[in-house]
């Protein structure tokens, strides 16, 4: 009877040995099985587009006439009267303000005294002349005589001749005292108001010429080379994205502003109606330099390797990210120039590049793969 008590015994030690070896090689199967997974991380990724051959210059100003007026009275005075606003449109001859003319018409009535006498004068010594041939008719004056008749005569011509020159004068500054319009236009500045005493020649009106527009714009010195009278350019307008026209370079200044240290450019449109004066626009430009336009990415897509200036690249036939060392050129608002290292085409990682590692396995999402050549950037 105590023999078999030892055989159950011995049989329940062996299956629990047979079990505790069962689960441990069950567990080194699952390990086994678990590092042979690899993990495919997805990735936000930018396709490199080409870039342009030339730069785009992009310049903003304000649409001005191409001729402009700054009238002011030929005489000084007190303004008394303004007649137009900001704003009127005037033609030849319209008045446009008046100055106080009392001076100048009491200047008139002098000059006409002063003819007046002067005439008088006239007629004097031409009696006198007369008398004095008569008399050396009849050898009762001399030769001397005679020539200081006509002498006296001929100074007192002279005299009026000056006088009625005067009053003429006298009479055109009475005209000045009104300042009016010589051409068609829109009065676009009041530089002086009535109750104002202003100089001969002050600007008290400006006009804009009806006719040609222009663009003015500011050029910095470095992209002055691009801008030639007579090159053709694109000019847009805030206040509609649908007007476009094609400008010419019209004028460029010799010489740089003291201030802005920046060159004025002038660029003549063609005649559209829709085209306003003091309308904001944009003047683009082409630039011929032979400068091609760097590549840009955006700056999560920049990381470090070993102290160089890197980008993941992802290969698309192994769908499989590579470290590639890049030249960074500048930072820009939207993102980092790249000069060198990136070719049009390439696929860059643009985020997330903390988890990246060479040969890291990726997976590039379908709609996002098909919209990375719109959100890559090419500086211009």
């Amino acid at each position: 009877m105590f023999t078999p008590s030892f055989t159950t015994k011995g049989t329940s030690a062996v299956a629990l040995a047979a079990m505790a070896l069962g689960i441990l090689l069950s567990g080194c199967s699952d390990n086994t099985q678990t590092g042979t997974v690899h993990a495919i991380r997805p990735v936000k990724v930018v396709e490199i587009a080409k870039a342009d051959d030339t730069r785009k210059l992009d310049y903003s100003g304000s649409v001005k006439a191409r001729k402009e007026m700054n009238l002011g009275f030929r005489v000084a005075g007190k303004i008394t009267e303004r007649i137009v606003n900001i704003g009127d449109r005037v033609k030849p001859g319209d008045l446009l303000a008046r100055i106080d003319p009392t001076d100048y018409e009491l200047a008139v009535k002098t000059a006409e005294a002063n003819l007046a006498a002067a005439e008088r004068q006239v007629d004097t010594a031409g009696f006198t002349r007369k008398r004095t041939e008569q008399l050396f008719a009849k050898n009762f004056a001399s030769q001397a005589q005679v020539d200081d008749a006509m002498m006296g005569y001929q100074q007192a011509v002279s005299t009026r001749d000056a006088a009625a020159s005067a009053l003429q004068q006298a009479k055109n500054q009475v005209t000045y005292s009104e300042l009016k319009s010589d051409q068609t236009g829109i009065v676009t500045a009041i530089n002086a108001d009535i109750g104002q005493v202003v100089s001969a020649g002050a600007p008290v009106a400006a006009v804009a010429i009806d006719g040609e527009k222009e663009i003015q714009i500011a050029v910095p010195e470095t992209d002055i080379a691009q801008f030639q009278p007579g090159k053709t350019v694109e000019a847009g307008f805030w206040s509609d994205d649908q007007l476009v026209l094609q400008g010419k370079v019209r004028e460029v200044a010799g010489s740089a502003d003291q201030q802005s240290r920046t060159f004025s450019v002038r660029v003549s449109l063609p005649n559209d109606p829709r085209v306003l004066l003091g309308m904001t626009a944009t003047v683009t430009a082409a630039a011929t330099d032979g400068k091609p336009s760097r590549i840009s990415v955006p700056l999560s897509a920049l990381a470090e390797k070993d102290g160089r200036k890197i980008v993941w690249v992802v290969d698309r036939s192994t769908s499989t990210v590579h470290a590639r060392d890049i030249k960074v050129a500048d930072f820009a608002a939207d993102g980092v120039n790249v000069a060198e290292g990136l070719q049009p085409g390439d696929v860059v990682v643009a985020a997330g590049t903390q988890f990246m590692t060479e040969n890291l396995q990726v997976k590039l999402p379908g709609g996002e793969q098909s919209a990375s050549a719109e959100t890559s950037e090419v500086v211009r």
